[in-house]
């Protein structure tokens, strides 16, 4: 009887992020309840796991646990836990991270 091989990670490779999709919306800002069949698509996610290329590359600016927006188009669905919606994305279909607003710098000299 073969062993029934499991894995723990996945480890992109290449200039490849792994993305946990973020549920679709079911439910519109004003409360409006959505049907299955009109569910606004959902291209939010966020990063899991960076390849290597991705990490050692300066001009890069993605990092784990980042919540990005990417074209769908060339997501490579991954099924590795039911329950999870996992994507491997090329970066460059990673169209935009989003980032807080930090306060300002008090090394700056912008008040001076």
């Amino acid at each position: 009887m073969a062993k029934k091989s499991t894995f723990e990670t996945i480890e992109p490779v290449g200039a490849r992020v792994l993305v946990l999709k973020d549920e679709p919306k079911r439910e519109t800002k004003g409360g409006i309840a959505l049907p299955d069949a009109s569910e606004i698509p959902t291209i939010t996610g966020r990063i899991v796991a960076i390849s290597r290329q991705v990490e050692h590359d300066d001009d890069m600016p993605l990092r784990q646990y980042d919540k990005i927006i990417f074209h769908p188009k060339s997501a490579i669905p991954v099924d590795f836990e039911p329950d999870n919606q996992l994507y491997v994305v090329p970066v460059e279909d990673v169209v935009a991270v989003f980032r807080k607003k930090s306060g300002p710098d008090k090394n700056s000299d912008a008040g001076e």
